[in-house]
């Protein structure tokens, strides 16, 4: 099992999102299973011709959202995610909720925002 990532340095999107999705989207599947050993962020920046920093920011960001863990000198490991990925979810939902119905927005206007936004960030 290895981390097969490639960033691409003529795309809009930033290398450090690139990164940040790929490790994301191999976790969510099970392609980098729970537990696995990340690189180091400097071993990575090496190998993928990257910042040490840009590698750092993805880490931090993966960290955020519960995808991967840091345990001090032992290192960055992918973490039981669904816990945290689901209550991070839930908890964007009910901020998302609170604020249409402070702008008066009714639940049909609410759910077609939430239809476009999904529609925006899957189909982009």
């Amino acid at each position: 099992m290895t981390l097969k990532i490639s960033v691409d340095t003529d795309s809009s999107t930033a290398p450090y999102e690139q990164l940040r999705s790929g490790i994301s989207e191999q976790a969510r599947s099970g392609v980098l299973p729970v537990g696995y050993k990340l690189p180091t962020v400097r071993g990575l920046a090496e190998q993928l011709g990257l910042a040490a920093n840009t590698v750092a920011k993805a880490y931090k960001a993966l960290e955020a959202d519960g995808v991967i863990e840091t345990r001090g000198r032992h290192g960055t490991f992918v973490a039981a995610a669904g816990d945290a990925a689901t209550r991070r979810l839930a908890a964007a939902a009910a901020a998302f909720a609170q604020e249409a119905h402070r702008l008066g927005a009714t639940r049909e206007d609410a759910r077609a925002a939430v239809e476009e936004g999904l529609r925006a960030a899957y189909e982009a």
